[in-house]
């Protein structure tokens, strides 16, 4: 049965956007819509100028008898500043400052929309590049790896601290430590990546770096390759980080306890 064309563009709009990096044939909504492929392409054409307009990512065309329509969830720059200062603000309430000079970080990784923003904008960077996989280590990076794994359809692993049995077996690394300079051990099941694949990885907070070294480590153990490296935010570091090229979203340039302040800063994503 045909319907209303307003109500055709409502449902391919919510297709694509529930289906990020899929090609997805111009016949499958020809069928879909009982209409003809001229009638869909004219549609097509309408969606892409209202999310190029909207900052809502990119509409590629595929020509051929293999081709179709490829939704690429993108956030603007300008639009991720806006999103990251706010951010800043928050994070520098003089309550979230913790033993140690962490952030406390948790409510906002907390927040569906927060997430969402904070997802689209890491897979932003890496919308042109194949990703196999997001990595991130439990417990506080899984939410973040979520949110990006969606926007780049891409699956993600947890790295953990500790064996599950769960798991079944798996692959361990020594690392240490950045900002404590002890010896770690994490795992990963050897089930979750496959030789060759192209990894992302993201973490909620960096210090030394340590956590993050230890998860390109056993991107090494897998034969695997890193892509690229992000992080929500990172501290001020006065030693030398074991990791060097990163991307972060925040930097935390000054923690004062005595007066328990925090400058909190956008990161070097925005320094490109």
């Amino acid at each position: 049965m045909k319907i209303r064309r307003s109500e055709r563009l409502i449902d391919m709009t919510q297709y694509l956007l529930t289906h990020p990096h899929t090609l997805v044939s111009l016949t499958l909504f020809a069928k879909r819509y009982d209409s003809a492929k001229s009638s869909i392409s004219e549609d097509i054409t309408i969606i892409k100028k209202t999310f190029r307009e909207r900052g809502l990512g990119k509409i590629a065309t595929i020509p051929g008898a293999t081709g179709g329509v490829m939704y690429t969830p993108m956030m603007p720059q300008e639009m991720a500043k806006a999103d990251i200062l706010e951010i800043c603000d928050r994070l520098s309430e003089k309550d979230r400052l913790l033993p140690g000079g962490y952030v406390y970080l948790s409510d906002l990784l907390g927040e569906p929309e927060l997430l969402r923003n904070i997802g689209r904008i890491i897979a932003s960077k890496y919308a042109d590049q194949e990703i196999d996989a997001v990595m991130t280590v439990a417990t506080k990076g899984v939410p973040i790896a979520q949110a990006v794994s969606y926007y780049l359809n891409s699956p993600f692993v947890i790295v953990r601290r500790d064996s599950k049995i769960t798991e079944g077996s798996t692959v361990s690394v020594n690392y240490v430590s950045g900002s404590s300079n002890r010896i770690e051990k994490m795992e990963l099941s050897k089930r979750s990546l496959k030789q060759g694949s192209r990894i992302l990885v993201v973490d909620d907070f960096m210090k030394g770096g340590g956590t993050v070294n230890g998860m390109r480590s056993l991107i090494e153990e897998f034969d695997a390759e890193l892509v690229g490296i992000t992080v929500f935010a990172e501290a001020n570091f006065k030693g030398e980080r074991a990791v060097e090229n990163y991307h972060s979203l925040l930097y935390v340039e000054k923690v004062d306890p005595a007066t328990k302040t925090i400058k909190v800063v956008p990161g070097n994503y925005f320094e490109e």
